[in-house]
């Protein structure tokens, strides 16, 4: 089996550096024509089955990525990105004001970070729901089949982490950038191999910046 694992495109928060979590941030026009870059790449690519997180910025990416295959797309809450809390809306230079030893753990240890407030989790409580996520998406399809999951950040770095099968607390060392692409293939979820990882080339060059600032 192969797994697309697609991150959203650019929302206007990510632009400017806000940390957006569960809130409903949508697409900006980058970010909408990043999702029509992803389809165009995809549009010979066969894809049996596609499941999106539920907020609109990975919806509406997928449907436009997916294009007229847009009726194969479901959706799974355990997809969602990682709860903010009372950071989410917030720059980083607010955070820096309002909780730096918080934001200092995030970029140094992250794994020991909860994030603050209602709703507020931390990287393990999305792994155990974004894990078994990947696991409902998968189940039963067969060698030759293409999976599509299009989610956020912190959910794509968490499963990547596992199956490098490095901890949580380097998270940071690789990027996720919007519409990038990972690869992976496999027997199944429990035994898939990276063969691809952030692979962004129809939207950006070789050498080309594709990051986003609320880290």
């Amino acid at each position: 089996m192969r797994v697309l694992l697609a991150r959203h495109g650019e929302t206007p928060w990510n632009a400017e550096g806000r940390y957006q979590g569960q809130e409903d941030i949508p697409l900006s026009p980058v970010g909408e024509a990043q999702a029509r870059a992803l389809g165009e790449r995809l549009r010979e690519m066969p894809v049996t089955r596609a499941v999106a997180s539920p907020l609109s910025r990975a919806k509406t990416t997928a449907q436009l990525a997916l294009g007229h295959r847009a009726g194969l797309l479901s959706f799974d809450e355990g997809l969602k990105e990682i709860g903010h809390g009372e950071w989410e809306g917030l720059l980083a230079s607010e955070i820096h004001t309002r909780d730096p030893e918080r934001l200092k753990a995030w970029r140094e240890a992250p794994e020991t970070v909860q994030m603050p407030g209602q709703g507020g989790e931390s990287l393990q409580q999305v792994f155990d729901r974004a894990w078994p996520a990947l696991l409902r998406a998968g189940e039963g399809l067969g060698a030759d089949e293409t999976l599509l999951v299009v989610a956020h950040d912190a959910v794509n770095r968490v499963i990547l982490c596992h199956l490098l099968g490095i901890p949580f607390r380097r998270l940071w060392t690789f990027r996720q950038a919007p519409t990038t692409l990972n690869l992976l293939e496999g027997d199944s979820v429990g035994q898939l191999e990276i063969v691809r990882l952030n692979d962004c080339s129809h939207h950006t060059a070789l050498f080309g910046e594709a990051v986003h600032r609320a880290l």
